[in-house]
C-alpha cells in the first residue's frame, strides 16, 4: 500500500503502525506518531491499522543539552 510519510509517499507492507516503525527500523522508545493529524497513543501502536493514503508523521525525539 502507498503512505505518506514525514511528507514522502512511500510503499510499505506494514499492516500497523508498530509494523512501520519495525520496517523502518526504530526503537518506539523515543518517538512520537501521528496518523492523519491525530495523534496515536504508543498502547495503540498494535491495533492501529494503516490505510491506502494515509498521511504518517514520525519524530524522534534526541535528548542533549
Amino acid at each position: 500500500m502507498n503512505i505518506l510519510l514525514n511528507g514522502e509517499a512511500r510503499s510499505t507492507t506494514a499492516l500497523h503502525i508498530a509494523d512501520l516503525i519495525a520496517e523502518l527500523g526504530l526503537e518506539t522508545r523515543m518517538l512520537a506518531v501521528e496518523r492523519n493529524l491525530e495523534v496515536v497513543p504508543k498502547s495503540e501502536y498494535l491495533t492501529i491499522h494503516l490505510k491506502e493514503s494515509d498521511r504518517i508523521e514520525i519524530v524522534h525525539m534526541i535528548g542533549g543539552g
